[in-house]
């Protein structure tokens, strides 16, 4: 067993609370009291442990922001990550679909118009943690191919309700929700006829439906709606 003489261990529970206490001198602090009072528009930060977006009226601000920003961090053993680090020009536009996107916190932002027209922030499950959360799926019911369909209904219940708890309380994300919803029943379906082995044709979607029908999984939908 080996201890990191710097930073906090990787996915260790008391990670993200030394991050916002750290964070919270480095970061919050300086951008509130030396770096707010000196822009030109106005601006604002949304912070979760070391994952951050910065907001600007001015595209100058923003761009003298992002000079400084990294000088800042480096001078507390603290670097930016190149590859999620970038300007974005996020407002709405003419057309929708090209305005900048970003993710934060799992979610794809994008800007969208409402039925009477009126421009929204859509959040979205990102592709990447849409893809993590099915590859942990499909995992799960390889691990558990053997076990009772009571014990993998359980397990798969409590999976898909904590997927929906957070990524289905986001105005503009039911179809992603949904689309989770049907994979996680192709991928239960897909397990059961391969433990059924010769008899794996009689596993039907028909068959499969009346199963959930008896012992439904959470229902997948949007839980509140704001923009």
């Amino acid at each position: 067993m080996s201890y990191p003489e710097k930073g906090t261990p990787q996915g260790g529970v008391i990670s993200p609370m030394l991050s916002n206490i750290y964070l919270h001198e480095v970061l919050d602090k300086w951008f509130e009291e030396q770096i707010k009072p000196r822009l030109e528009g106005g601006a604002f930060m949304v912070r979760y442990a070391d994952d951050f977006v910065m907001g600007f009226k001015s595209r100058k601000d923003a761009e003298r922001v992002l000079k400084v920003l990294g000088k800042r961090l480096a001078r507390y053993g603290l670097e930016l990550h190149a590859e999620k680090t970038r300007l974005v020009d996020f407002r709405p536009t003419e057309k929708e679909g090209e305005g900048g996107t970003f993710d934060f916190l799992g979610l794809t932002h994008t800007w969208r118009t409402s039925r009477k027209g009126k421009p929204y922030v859509c959040r979205q499950t990102s592709q990447s943690k849409f893809t993590r959360a099915l590859n942990k799926i499909k995992a799960y019911c390889r691990k558990t191919i053997n076990r009772p369909l009571n014990e993998q209904w359980e397990g798969l219940k409590r999976r898909t309700q904590g997927h929906y708890s957070y990524y289905g309380v986001i105005i503009g994300n039911s179809k992603a929700v949904h689309r989770f919803a049907y994979e996680v029943n192709r991928l239960w379906l897909q397990s059961i006829r391969r433990r059924s082995g010769h008899h794996a044709q009689q596993w039907t979607w028909k068959r499969f439906n009346r199963m959930l029908a008896r012992n439904p999984l959470p229902r997948p939908g949007i839980r509140t709606a704001y923009a």
